[in-house]
């Protein structure tokens, strides 16, 4: 009771805080067109003639106060199954910069154009379309208004869509074609909100239709105009696409000395319900062509997070995902389902019998979630069968802001014999107040988690908020989370329970007059971990005083300064030697780190981001060095360098380790639709060595054929081979 109390005085302090921003009043007409229009990049077609040029584009970086250098003019048209638009857009001249030739491709330091439609103007959901001079398709969607780069944008969705380019010495066209059944849209609005943003990389300006502060997010949909169609759209006909896939492979366990070889087959289906509504259905699904995850060093006492690249899992993800604190406790992690660990503590696949997904918007303001997977019993590894579910619902309130439930459950199949009673089964429900207002400026969540387990009957939950308020030069925070010590979440991610969070934080901008210089930016974050079980005894803090400098070029020089206090309750040895003598549990530890980072131009074929730390650790030392080179010859070619270092000494009896992270890769891309990514991963600290290499042949729209090789070495033992594998999956996209 006193939890949900909590709560309610949480959202009644956001709402009373709640302000009222303003946007830019601008709006488009869409007129109504027939005949045919050949997407080609010059837009001739005498259609065109009956819209007009939009333009005024604001600079967003490196100043958000003036018009931008170089101009961007659009033209929006509609017929009963198109959307059409052409660009134009000033550059400095034709030296533009382009990563490579994928879909999808990284925006990060290239030159881009972004659409974006917020369909059901609820200003926190929207369509996202890119391309560059080239013509590359990228497209998207954006959730949680688009307020950050991590959580807000899911590129993993994919549809059919036509751009095509046209370079000339001091300009570039695009002419965009997309399907009105490509989207999910209400056919009542006669308007949806719309904006549209560049890089010009050769001018280093970003620019944007619709001016938007330079300390949110360029693209943020809290800004964002109007396209008024001339005439109602006719009630969406989207396409039911059935995605089969073929599947062989053979894999060598050398450690168990065991050869396999097997082929497969399964599917995914995509049925649309209404307007708003998708039914995503999957059938014994093969990840086989899924990347392999990053390696990483881990030097605390806590389980890493490691992200979805699966793209079932990731479409539409923010109805599943976005609930509690990410560093903290996150009640539904996708990673659980599907990927577990055998009897050695090693990942391992789980394997998916079947799944499915509905997700969309019952009405303009209500969205709703369902996921429902069945996994396979693997009892050699002690592994049951699980049927995993989540269902959420999330309705939107006032501006933008949002109230959201969610109720999650794991259960067993069947009975096995190495499962306890308190094994079997785990639920969680949550309800939560998201608060974004109108400009952006307030930002901020309230939650209230309880958990359901076998046997755990104490405090099961978790309740928290925390709230900001950014403008252009002040950025603070405050957050407050309380965590029960019996809360469990099977499919969740959580560091640990039992505990009490408090967390400020503040942020200084400095915008000086020198041309070459962005901002400063003087930034102060702490976090105090309590135990409330032993009296609220401090057992983890944090003081991090960080001084960075951001230059018009995009390169970076930063400056930290950590300081941190660390409470053992176990034994904990940082190195995680086999043989090492663990730091005993019951003692505590002050200790500080310095730190120095660079990160040079994006633009520039060679570029890097190097950091240097030096400090006390725990009783001993440490000295890290992370480096990341890149460079390319583009469009085509690709390398980077992962180098990491760290070197641990404790003294005796405690271990001390120098620990390498080597990660190279060499991505291939030989045209639009023919790629090869090689990529090498050494970890000491893992002691495994591991190559992945993927053919990719895109042979017709969203249809691929994979050629995946992986191979996997323990590298204390002279290399030796411990898993080979040869995968081979072809996937067809077929819309009826």
């Amino acid at each position: 009771m006193k939890s949900f109390t909590f709560l309610v005085k949480c959202c009644l302090f956001f709402y009373s805080i709640f302000i009222y921003g303003q946007s830019e009043n601008k709006e488009v007409f869409v007129p109504s067109v027939s005949g045919p229009i050949t997407i080609d990049g010059n837009g001739i077609e005498p259609q065109w003639q009956k819209a007009s040029w939009q333009s005024d584009f604001w600079m967003w970086r490196p100043t958000d106060s003036l018009a931008a250098q170089k101009q961007t003019r659009f033209k929006i048209i509609r017929d009963e199954n198109y959307l059409y638009l052409l660009v134009e857009l000033e550059t400095n001249g034709t030296n533009f910069t382009t990563p490579n030739l994928k879909r999808d491709f990284s925006t990060f330091g290239a030159d881009y154009l972004t659409l974006l439609f917020d369909t059901f103007s609820d200003a926190t959901n929207a369509f996202s379309f890119t391309t560059n001079p080239l013509g590359l398709k990228s497209d998207g969607l954006i959730s949680g208004g688009n307020q950050d780069y991590r959580n807000s944008r899911n590129f993993a969705w994919d549809t059919k869509w036509n751009v095509e380019t046209k370079i000339e010495e001091t300009r570039y066209t695009a002419e965009f074609k997309i399907p009105f059944s490509s989207l999910f849209y209400d056919n009542k609005n006669t308007a949806w909100r719309f904006n549209i943003y560049r890089r010009n990389t050769q001018g280093n300006e970003h620019s944007i239709w619709i001016r938007t502060p330079q300390n949110q997010l360029i693209g943020n949909l809290a800004f964002m105009g109007k396209m008024v169609f001339e005439k109602p759209l006719k009630k969406a006909r989207n396409p039911i696409s059935i995605i089969p896939y073929l599947s062989g492979f053979r894999q060598h366990d050398f450690i168990l000395n065991e050869k396999n070889s097997a082929s497969g087959f399964g599917g995914d289906a995509k049925i649309p319900i209404g307007n708003a509504l998708n039914l995503d259905l999957t059938f014994n699904p093969d990840f086989s062509q899924v990347e392999a995850d990053d390696q990483v060093v881990n030097l605390t006492r806590f389980a890493i997070s490691l992200p979805e690249k699966r793209q079932f899992f990731t479409q539409n993800d923010d109805l599943f995902k976005d609930f509690g604190a990410n560093r903290d406790v996150i009640p539904f992690f996708s990673r659980r389902i599907g990927v577990a660990e055998d009897l050695e503590g090693n990942t391992i696949e789980n394997k998916i019998i079947a799944g499915g997904r509905l997700s969309g918007k019952l009405n303009s303001n209500l969205r709703i979630g369902f996921l429902n997977i069945l996994t396979e019993a693997d009892e050699r590894n002690e592994i049951p069968s699980n049927l995993n579910t989540i269902f959420t619902l999330r309705q939107k309130v006032f501006d933008r802001s949002n109230i959201s439930f969610f109720f999650i459950d794991r259960r067993t199949t069947d009975d096995y014999e190495f499962i306890s009673k308190e094994e079997k089964k785990n639920s969680v429900t949550g309800l939560e107040y998201n608060l974004a207002s109108p400009d952006s400026k307030w930002v901020g969540r309230a939650f209230l988690h309880k958990s359901f387990t076998e046997g755990l009957t104490g405090d099961d939950v978790i309740a928290g908020m925390n709230l900001e308020r950014n403008t252009l030069r002040h950025r603070a925070s405050l957050e407050l989370i309380h965590g029960g010590a019996d809360f469990r979440s099977d499919l969740g991610f959580f560091r640990r329970t039992g505990f009490v969070k408090l967390s400020p934080a503040y942020t200084y901008r400095l915008y000086p007059k020198n041309p070459n210089v962005i901002n400063y930016d003087f930034s102060q974050r702490s976090f105090l971990i309590l135990n409330p079980v032993l009296d609220y005894k401090l057992t983890e803090r944090w003081l991090v005083s960080t001084v960075r400098k951001r230059y018009l070029d995009n390169t970076s020089l930063e400056f930290q300064f950590t300081n941190r206090y660390d409470y053992l309750f176990s034994d904990f040895d940082p190195t995680r030697s086999e043989a090492g003598e663990p730091l005993p549990a019951d003692t505590s530890y002050i200790f500080s780190e310095y730190g120095i980072s660079y990160r040079s131009d994006q633009r520039k074929a060679f570029n890097f981001d190097s950091e240097v730390k030096y400090g006390s650790f725990y009783n001993g030392t440490k000295f890290t060095i992370e480096n990341e080179f890149n460079w390319r010859a583009q469009p085509i070619f690709n390398a980077s360098m992962i180098v990491n270092f760290n070197a641990i000494r404790l003294p005796d009896p405690y271990p001390s380790k120098n620990i390498w992270l080597i990660s190279p890769k060499l991505d291939f891309t030989f045209t639009k639709t023919l790629f090869w990514t090689s990529f090498i991963q050494y970890n000491s600290q893992g002691e495994n060595l591991g190559i992945n290499s993927r053919l990719q042949w895109r042979f017709a729209p969203l249809s691929d054929l994979f050629i995946v090789y992986n191979d996997n070495y323990i590298s204390t033992d002279n290399f030796s081979p411990r898993y080979r594998s040869f995968n081979l999956k072809l996937t067809y996209w077929l819309n009826i």
